[in-house]
C-alpha cells in the first residue's frame, strides 16, 4: 500500500525534487543513474509508465489519493510516497497550478544507441539544436499522430523530458524512441551508414517543394529540422541529400519549427506510410473506431 503524506509547509523536504529543483538539478550529471523528471497529469504518468519508467514518489491533490491516482498507485512498488495537500495549498506551496493536480517524480530511462531505434524505421526526424522546450513537445506529438518511427537530437538542443517538453508532449515523448546524436562524429554519415537519405528542410536557392515525388518515395527518410530562428547550420544543408521547403502564400517565407514539422510529417511520414506500410494503415483505422 502506498505511504501517504499529508504536506502543509512549504520548507518540507519533500517539495524539493517539484519545487525547488532546477532541470538541471533532476539531471543529475554526476550521477546519471540518479537522474530524474517529473511527469504531470495522470495520461502523462500513465504513458510514462507504460514505458517502463520507474516511479519515485508523487505529489497529488488529496481528492484524487482515491480517485484518479488509485489505478496508477496498483502499478507502483507498495511503499512508494505520496504527497497529499488541497489544490489551493499546493498552488502555494509549488508556486504553480498542478495540470489535472498531480505530479510524479522518476527516474531517467537509459537511452538507447542510434543503431537501435533506427532498426526497422523508415521515417525519423532529426533535431538540430531546437532549443524551446515547447516546440521539442509539439514536435514529439506531432511526430506520435504522423508517420515518425524514431528522433535524434543534438546535445545543444532542449531536453526532451523538460517539464514543459513532456506536459506539451502529452507523454508522447515515452512512446516515440529517442536518444541523442554523437557529438563526435557526423550524424549524416552515420545515417547514411544505416541506409538512410537525409532531407534538410530549408529555404535555399536549390529547395525543393515537399510534396517532390523523389524524397516521399526513398524507402528510409531522415527528416532533419533546425533550430528556432537561424535553422539549419550551412554545413548541415550542404550534407542532406535533398532540400525541402513548405510553398507558402501571402509572402510568409516560413514556419515556427514545430509547426513545420508537423506539415512535413504528414508529407513524408503519413503519406508515404498509407502507401507503402499495411499495418500503418490498420492502426489508422482502428484509432478511428
Amino acid at each position: 500500500m502506498a505511504n501517504f503524506i499529508e504536506i502543509n509547509s512549504f520548507d518540507a523536504p519533500e517539495l524539493d525534487v517539484y519545487a525547488r529543483l532546477t532541470e538541471n538539478q533532476l539531471l543529475c550529471r554526476m550521477h546519471p543513474e540518479n537522474a530524474m523528471f517529473i511527469a504531470e497529469s495522470p495520461l502523462v504518468i500513465e504513458r510514462a509508465l507504460d514505458a517502463g519508467c520507474t516511479p519515485l514518489s508523487f505529489l497529488m491533490e488529496t481528492k484524487h489519493a482515491e480517485g484518479k491516482a488509485k489505478e496508477l498507485l496498483a502499478r507502483c512498488p507498495d511503499n512508494i510516497n505520496v504527497y497529499t495537500a488541497p489544490l489551493e495549498v499546493l498552488t502555494e506551496l509549488t508556486g504553480f497550478h498542478l495540470t489535472r493536480g498531480m505530479l510524479c517524480a522518476m527516474l531517467r530511462p537509459k537511452l538507447p544507441e542510434v543503431s537501435e531505434i533506427c532498426k526497422g524505421a523508415s521515417r525519423i526526424a532529426v533535431l538540430e539544436n531546437v532549443m524551446n522546450p515547447t516546440n521539442i513537445g509539439a514536435i514529439f506529438r506531432s511526430a506520435a499522430a504522423l508517420g515518425i518511427d524514431a528522433l535524434l537530437l543534438t546535445s545543444q538542443g532542449s531536453d526532451p523530458l523538460y517539464r514543459r517538453a513532456v506536459r506539451v508532449s502529452m507523454g508522447t515523448v515515452f512512446q516515440v524512441p529517442w536518444t541523442y546524436l554523437d557529438d563526435n562524429m557526423p550524424w549524416s554519415e552515420q545515417l547514411h551508414s544505416l541506409g538512410f537519405k537525409t532531407a534538410a528542410m530549408a529555404l535555399t536557392g536549390k529547395s525543393l517543394p515537399i510534396y517532390d515525388a523523389l524524397p516521399a518515395a526513398e524507402e528510409k527518410l531522415a527528416i532533419v529540422l533546425g533550430t528556432e530562428g537561424d535553422g539549419l547550420a550551412r554545413e548541415t544543408i550542404e550534407s542532406c541529400d535533398y532540400t525541402l521547403r513548405i510553398p507558402m502564400s501571402h509572402g510568409v517565407d516560413s514556419l515556427n519549427v514545430a509547426a513545420a514539422s508537423a506539415v512535413a510529417f504528414y508529407q513524408l511520414g503519413v503519406l508515404h506510410k498509407l502507401n507503402s506500410d499495411p499495418a500503418f494503415n490498420a492502426a489508422r483505422s482502428d484509432s478511428k473506431a
